[in-house]
């Protein structure tokens, strides 16, 4: 699938220490011809940590893209059968934000983004990063695995010595995922060893 002239939004949430392996993943959408818009949770915004101060990254990603990244509920909204998107990825997607998307419950830029690229029947791409992927998050990836028009960057655990349960996604086939979401395909296979990226 060509992205070229593709509106993607790129949702945006706390697992701060990825974001050094996502945005570069934002700019190679951009490279592909894609309009990416950024949303962010009001944590990515307003969280200051020893990966960086979250205004910092999101002076980068809305420098990257040219738009103002969505960061509220409002904003988002329209992102569904007003103004559609042709894809929604959400990447980093941590545990929290999982479990929430997974339940149908709507409390952020991010997930409303999702929940209005759904309403078009669009596909929404995840990239998941959560310490408990094989705890007890493990029910909401399953039930994120069977629901329609939603897609996984292929993932697996990042350190199984000593963070067992943790699962983090291979963030470097982002593109290529969405390019197969787009086309209404799982890229395959989902499960691989991250450890070794």
């Amino acid at each position: 699938m060509n992205l070229k002239g593709k509106r993607i939004g790129f949702g945006i949430t706390g697992s701060h220490c990825t974001y050094g392996e996502v945005v570069p993943q934002i700019q190679s959408l951009l490279d592909a011809g894609a309009d990416v818009v950024c949303f962010v949770t009001y944590t990515v915004k307003n969280t200051v940590t020893r990966f960086g101060d979250g205004k910092d990254w999101v002076k980068k990603v809305e420098e990257m893209t040219g738009h103002e990244v969505v960061d509220s509920i409002v904003k988002a909204e329209p992102f569904g059968p007003k103004t559609p998107l042709d894809c929604m990825v959400i990447a980093p997607l941590t545990g929290n934000s999982m479990s929430k998307f997974a339940n149908a419950m709507t409390d952020s830029p991010v997930l409303m983004g999702a929940k209005a690229t759904l309403r078009s029947h669009r596909p929404v791409v995840l990239g998941i990063s959560t310490n408990d992927g094989l705890g007890l998050n493990g029910k909401n990836i399953a039930q994120l695995l069977v629901a329609k028009d939603i897609y996984f960057i292929p993932y697996g655990q990042d350190n199984p010595a000593h963070k067992p349960n943790s699962l983090v996604a291979r963030m470097s086939l982002l593109k290529e995922t969405v390019e197969h979401a787009l086309d209404g395909e799982q890229i395959q296979p989902i499960l691989i060893e991250k450890f070794r990226d």
